[in-house]
């Protein structure tokens, strides 16, 4: 604000994130609203950046407690050998289920169909059961270790009350190519 014997203007300033431009938008004259009297400048590239954060530990595997009576059921089975059977919601997908409850399953991409280490071996009973991957989940499904002909991404496998019951299998591996495996 900036006062003069005659009279006051007020900045109220505003940030448009489409042009990121700043401007001064509404001005005050004697009370008055008067047009825009700074012109647009932009914003220094470093003003723009998000502060770095990191999430909960308890955001991560985040999955929804079933209401009773709804429960679905899915079975592990670990790279060992042994199974591990939850009870889990509708909507819930397999990395999030196995991430929740501890089990080896990396996820290395959060989860957005960009990597091959939540691949999961679906029992051939429930393979029908599953929609059809995309194009998206085919590409990286390539680069899974061990493919076969009932593999998926777990990230894309959602648990419906047709799947009540699923079984997958954890491969004995899995492959998470990096920038330095090019080297």
């Amino acid at each position: 604000m900036l006062n003069f014997s005659s009279f006051t203007i007020t900045f109220s300033p505003s940030f448009s994130e489409q042009n990121n431009m700043f401007s001064f938008t509404r001005t005050t004259l004697r009370g008055a609203l008067v047009p825009r009297i700074a012109p647009r400048v932009p914003l220094p590239r470093f003003a723009l950046a998000r502060p770095l954060s990191s999430s909960l530990p308890r955001l991560h595997g985040h999955i929804h407690k079933p209401n009773p009576g709804e429960e679905l059921h899915v079975t592990f089975i670990t790279k060992d050998g042994s199974q591990q059977t939850f009870e889990v919601a509708e909507g819930d997908n397999l990395l999030d289920i196995a991430q929740a409850y501890g089990l080896d399953m990396e996820g290395a991409c959060g989860g957005s169909c960009a990597c091959s280490t939540c691949h999961v071996i679906v029992d051939p009973d429930f393979y029908d059961e599953i929609p059809e991957p995309d194009d998206d989940e085919n590409d990286m499904l390539d680069l899974a270790f061990g493919l076969t002909e009932t593999s998926r991404l777990g990230c894309q496998v959602k648990m419906t009350k047709e799947l009540d019951g699923l079984r997958v299998a954890l491969p004995a591996m899995t492959r998470n190519l990096q920038s330095k495996d090019f080297n």
